[in-house]
């Protein structure tokens, strides 16, 4: 069983996460304007590379708060998790 670290509870096995996508990904500043195209763009599509890729997690079985963190794609190693902003 794989452990990641919650920023405020320390290691906890990977059963107690929620994946919540790619991080640092930023609203539309006018999002009405938009076309559906855009929006579908900016709700569907993210990055998908192979190596280390910032994601947003949630420790759904633990203290329910989200943070970020640096999982390498490959080897599924995680870096230490960051408050989410």
């Amino acid at each position: 069983m794989q452990l990641i670290e919650c920023p405020w509870c320390g290691p906890r096995e990977e059963t107690e996460f929620h994946y919540g996508g790619q991080a640092h990904v930023v609203y539309p500043a006018d999002p009405q304007a938009l076309s559906d195209e855009q929006w579908a763009h900016y709700v569907f599509y993210r990055d998908n590379p192979k190596g280390r890729f910032a994601e947003r997690w949630s420790h759904n079985a633990g203290c329910r708060r989200w943070f970020n963190a640096v999982r390498d794609t490959a080897t599924y190693a995680f870096e230490k998790g960051t408050p989410a902003s």
